[in-house]
């Protein structure tokens, strides 16, 4: 990625796709170039917790939602340290923020972090053909980084694609630390970060658990070092096929049968460590407006999700793996893709979507009560 921070609201942007599709705009954010992987976003609201989520890492966001910016940006939203999209696609960008918590406009925020942007393009035909073609690479090219399309082609073509990325542990934590419980400490729980958003340990705080949040490539050892009484694997970016380590680390939890609770990232590693296989979805999940059924009680939520692999498990039987009897337990109504599992003979589950709600809506909040359920029933 090569940046200049000045000028963006004038220069000239152009997008290139991998297929040799290309919207030209106006730069938003950073003027220069950048590559990625085109996905969009379903949601209207929450573009700053979107922004700094890094299960987004090396992926080109393109906001359905036509306005965006209206709130503009302040200091105590973001899920991490860092913006981590590789670029920023909006139609109609707001001219003025206005919101009494916002401390400054979105486009400065992207511009101040380097993240190049592109406006006034046709985000509907965009996400359409997407949906159509499914995800894939792209490039945003502004000011001078703009060239003849063959040519920003065939830079497009070079970048590597997300099938085979193994990214969490560059977006992961590099040293161990400790989120503390709120009130009285119930629980010790270590989290294994593999792009963890900050409001994921939060939520547990809340429920008065210590929170041990542990980089993507702890070992068994270290997990058991600090005594837990339930082990968490988090949300993060790129593909699940490469996350042999994390595997290994879960297959370990599940052998001494602690209490387990995975979300996102840490659903296909479940799934992979009960023996299932992962797969890349055509143009994935992503937003704030997701149904999902419980079906261990029939309920439909409303859910935020953020993934563009999933689980290759039997829908409608119980398998058997190593570890056990294991099942689907929740699924997506949209196309019936797995967004939950849960072991039947002993404290294991995991669900594909964002329980914490950063942005989003709040239907999943259960499930971290029904993680501290599971560490109350292996302490009993």
């Amino acid at each position: 990625m090569t940046i200049s921070t000045r000028g963006a609201a004038k220069a000239p942007a152009v997008l290139v796709l991998e297929d040799g599709r290309a919207f030209r705009g106006r730069a938003y954010g950073a003027v220069g170039e950048t590559f990625g992987e085109a996905v969009f976003s379903t949601g209207m609201t929450g573009y700053q917790e979107t922004l700094t989520d890094p299960s987004y890492h090396r992926q080109v966001v393109v906001m359905t939602a036509p306005h965006v910016g209206n709130t503009g940006v302040n200091d105590e939203d973001p899920e991490s340290k860092r913006i981590w999209v590789a670029g920023y696609v909006v139609r109609d960008p707001a001219r003025v923020p206005s919101n009494w918590r916002s401390q400054r406009s979105l486009d400065e925020e992207l511009e101040h972090q380097g993240v190049v942007g592109i406006s006034g393009i046709d985000t509907r035909a965009l996400t359409r053909h997407l949906r159509e073609r499914g995800a894939m690479r792209v490039g945003i090219f502004s000011g001078d980084a703009i060239a003849d399309e063959a040519t920003l082609l065939a830079r497009v073509k070079e970048a590597p694609e997300m099938v085979g990325a193994d990214l969490s542990a560059e977006v992961a934590t590099k040293e161990t630390y400790v989120v503390p419980a709120i009130g009285t400490k119930k629980f010790t729980v270590a989290a294994i970060d593999l792009g963890i958003k900050g409001m994921t340990p939060h939520r547990m705080a809340e429920r008065g658990i210590e929170v041990h949040v542990l980089p993507a490539t702890a070992t068994l050892e270290e997990v058991y070092a600090v005594e837990p009484d339930g082990v968490f694997f988090s949300n993060g970016p790129g593909d699940p096929a490469t996350a042999d380590h994390p595997v290994s680390v879960m297959q370990g939890v599940l052998e001494r049968k602690t209490p387990l609770f995975g979300i996102c990232f840490g659903n296909q590693i479940l799934g992979r460590a009960l023996g299932f296989g992962t797969y890349k979805l055509k143009y994935g999940h992503r937003g704030i407006n997701q149904p999902v059924q419980d079906r261990t009680t029939g309920k439909v939520e409303v859910t935020a999700h953020n993934h563009g692999f999933a689980v290759d498990a039997p829908l409608d039987k119980v398998s058997d793996t190593k570890f056990g009897r294991a099942e689907v337990s929740h699924v997506c109504l949209n196309d019936q893709v797995v967004e939950g599992l849960q072991l039947l003979d002993q404290p294991a589950f995991s669900v594909q979507y964002h329980p914490e709600a950063a942005a989003g809506p709040h239907d999943a909040a259960y499930l971290f009560d029904r993680f501290v359920s599971l560490m109350e029933g292996q302490r009993a």
